[in-house]
């Protein structure tokens, strides 16, 4: 079983193209699934919609990468992103995560916040905003390990 999750992930790392404008948090993951494009919510949704039709527990993870600059620059404040990725359930193992927008089994570098059924589950920010016109929101995100942390098993 294992193997053939891997294979998945790979094949959306591989067949589906990271499109930022392709989707919004709206966008049916039949429509993903059709159209091969969207961002990390996207494919974790079509992975996970896969795994569930084979009756495979499998849940949506939320959380942030922790990233290298590119070499020879300096890190930039607040490129980070908040990134999603899938966990399915191995039975006599428990919960196994896997990433397939970067085709990589989770490693202490994400960061999991919250996991659920989907993105609603997960949502970052929920909240009523009272008043007129057009409001946006801009977030900035650092993920740096720290040089005295201890690993928490």
């Amino acid at each position: 079983m294992f193997e053939s999750v891997l294979d998945l992930t790979r094949r959306i790392h591989s067949e589906f193209r990271f499109d930022p404008d392709a989707t919004t948090i709206a966008t049916p993951v039949a429509e993903v699934f059709k159209n091969k494009r969207g961002v990390c919510q996207d494919f974790a949704q079509v992975q996970i919609a896969c795994l569930r039709s084979l009756g495979l527990p499998a849940r949506y993870v939320s959380g942030y990468l922790e990233t290298d600059p590119p070499a020879g620059r300096p890190r930039m404040a607040g490129a980070d992103a908040s990134h999603a990725w899938v966990s399915f359930y191995c039975h006599g193992i428990g919960w196994i995560g896997i990433d397939p927008t970067n085709n990589v089994i989770p490693t202490t570098r994400h960061v999991t916040v919250a996991w659920g059924r989907d993105f609603s589950d997960v949502s970052p920010v929920r909240g009523v905003v009272l008043g007129g016109g057009k409001h946006k929101l801009h977030v900035s995100v650092d993920v740096i390990a720290r040089e005295d942390a201890t690993s928490v098993a």
